[in-house]
């Protein structure tokens, strides 16, 4: 049983898989699904109020990072400080440090390098690396960038596991 401060809206509760860690300083609201295997860190806004927000199975959003109206896939890593709001995030994609995507979605194994603005109904093809304000997008095949070394890094199961180790953050 998590702790976190979860509200109704309209008679929607936030759904919690058994498995997902959700820190008890985090904020759920309305419709929300955190599916098995899943970590919502210190200060994590889940908003489900206006349109459903969805966290996949083994997806990890880390600390303040604020989601509203936003469905995140499988294998997803949200880093601290991010926003999403109306956006879709493809499975095993990475959203960085204090990057904002708006309307728009990321394909699947897609980078969203920290700091980046995702416009409004942007979209960002599969396995591409966006950065900047506003977001340019490269093929990764293109970049320096090594994503096999990334998503090893985010989808390896560390992130679960290290959630696993923080008995009272999450209890």
């Amino acid at each position: 049983m998590h702790d976190s401060r979860d509200y109704a809206f309209e008679d929607e509760r936030p759904d919690i898989h058994e498995s997902a860690r959700v820190s008890r300083e985090a904020t759920l609201v309305g419709d929300v699904t955190v599916e098995a295997d899943a970590s919502v860190w210190p200060g994590v806004v889940l908003r489900g109020d206006v349109e459903p927000v969805r966290i996949g199975r083994q997806a990890h959003v880390g600390d303040t990072a604020v989601l509203h109206a936003s469905s995140v896939g499988e294998n997803v890593m949200v880093g601290h400080g991010a926003v999403c709001n109306d956006a879709e995030v493809g499975d095993g994609a990475l959203v960085g440090f204090n990057a904002t995507v708006m309307g728009g979605s990321v394909g699947e194994r897609s980078i969203v390098a920290a700091g980046t603005v995702v416009p409004e109904e942007y979209e960002i093809p599969p396995e591409s690396f966006a950065r900047g304000v506003p977001a340019r997008v490269t093929p990764l095949a293109e970049t320096s960038v090594d994503p096999e070394t990334i998503f090893e890094d985010y989808s390896s199961g560390a992130y679960t596991h290290l959630a696993g180790r923080h008995d009272e953050l999450f209890d």
